[in-house]
């Protein structure tokens, strides 16, 4: 829907944050001339290549405002309050982005729509919690249900003496259980639907964490059938949740079988790679399916992205390596923090180890 009056003919794209990711969505709309807008705050890293404007995401009728000069709105983040986005030219929509930001609610959906997970149980209380441990066993993860990420709001039990501790560790809020499994990998998925329903896939990334972190894609994880088994999950997710923009699932993988974790509705940290990797990054397609357009291709190189946390190297000590993309987010350095990423062609496997292991180190 085009706002009437405007004097830029250009579709204007409203992106509710503005931190690394709606920073490189902003990069991405100058090849398919759009205006991208962002509500966060002064200093956010997306104002280096885009207006943003000063406004509280908790708040509903400065975001309902905010929005009400775009042609539509998106999300970097599915932590804003499904409640805010009601009522909204939102894409995806508040129902889809209100089951991923609720870990109870996500898992039942992958239940409901036959996406197998790993065991876990609702914990409201302290008893709870004991029921949980008798009924899923140790070792187990405490999780809250709402705004963990990157390892936040979890803890693992190993003992049944430890759940006062880890309940009160959690501030005493709504949480799951979940059991821990086995796995042979960590992988991910990430999708574009459009409006029309066209749907188009990249491959599947093996990622891998540290301390609750990423902190390396590797793509694609080459295995056919588990391809096309994420791919038919990922179909009826899509549809269920009546999905425009990108979706991703992470994985794991046990026994030659897929086990849901979490989903995100929005570009995800495991696609980074296709800026340089495909050819249609996920940010471009997001943008495409949004905006009412064809979808990109997905064919894609293999290529590996490693997370810079906590700060950037130097850019003379990566400008010795000509094969590496530097994708500097201008944050300001800060231990645990995604402050940037590095990607090869993972023909460059020297460089690549050689990089994991100054990474590492810093």
């Amino acid at each position: 829907m085009i706002q009437v009056g405007k004097k830029n003919s250009r579709q204007r794209i409203g992106i509710l944050g503005a931190g690394q990711l709606a920073l490189m969505l902003a990069q991405a709309s100058a090849a398919l001339d759009l205006e991208v807008v962002c509500a966060g705050r002064p200093g956010d890293c997306a104002g280096q290549v885009a207006e943003v404007r000063n406004v509280d995401l908790n708040d509903a009728e400065a975001v309902a405002a905010f929005a009400q000069g775009m042609d539509l709105v998106t999300v970097e983040s599915e932590n804003i309050h499904a409640d805010v986005l009601q009522g909204l030219n939102l894409y995806p929509n508040a129902g889809a982005i209100g089951i991923a930001q609720e870990r109870l609610l996500e898992k039942r959906f992958f239940r409901d729509c036959g996406v197998a997970t790993a065991p876990f149980v609702a914990v409201d209380s302290l008893i709870d919690l004991h029921q949980g441990i008798r009924e899923i066993g140790r070792p187990a993860i405490l999780k809250t249900r709402r705004l963990g990420y990157d390892g936040k709001g979890q803890v693992r039990l190993h003992q049944s003496e430890e759940a006062a501790a880890a309940w009160a560790s959690v501030g005493e809020a709504p949480c799951i259980l979940e059991g821990v499994i086995g796995f042979d990998a960590e992988v991910s998925l990430i999708a574009a639907r459009a409006r029309s329903g066209e749907t188009v896939f990249y491959p599947l990334v093996e990622n891998y964490h540290r301390e609750g972190i990423l902190r390396v894609s590797s793509a694609p994880f080459l295995h056919e059938d588990l391809q096309q088994k994420a791919e038919r999950h990922m179909t009826i997710l899509l549809k269920r949740l009546n999905y425009v923009g990108i979706l991703a699932v992470e994985f794991f993988v046990a026994n030659g079988n897929l086990l849901a974790n979490e989903m995100a509705p929005r570009v995800h940290n495991s696609g980074h790679w296709t800026i340089e990797g495909s050819a249609t990054s996920q940010f471009e397609n997001h943008l495409r399916a949004i905006s009412g357009r064809e979808l990109g291709s997905t064919e894609s190189r293999p290529t590996v992205m490693l997370n810079c946390i906590g700060s950037m190297p130097p850019e003379a000590e990566t400008a010795a390596f000509p094969g590496l993309f530097r994708h500097d987010y201008g944050k300001e350095a800060r231990p645990g923090r995604k402050v940037g990423h590095l990607t090869f062609a993972a023909a460059e496997q020297a460089a690549i180890m050689e990089w994991e292991q100054r990474l590492q180190t810093r």
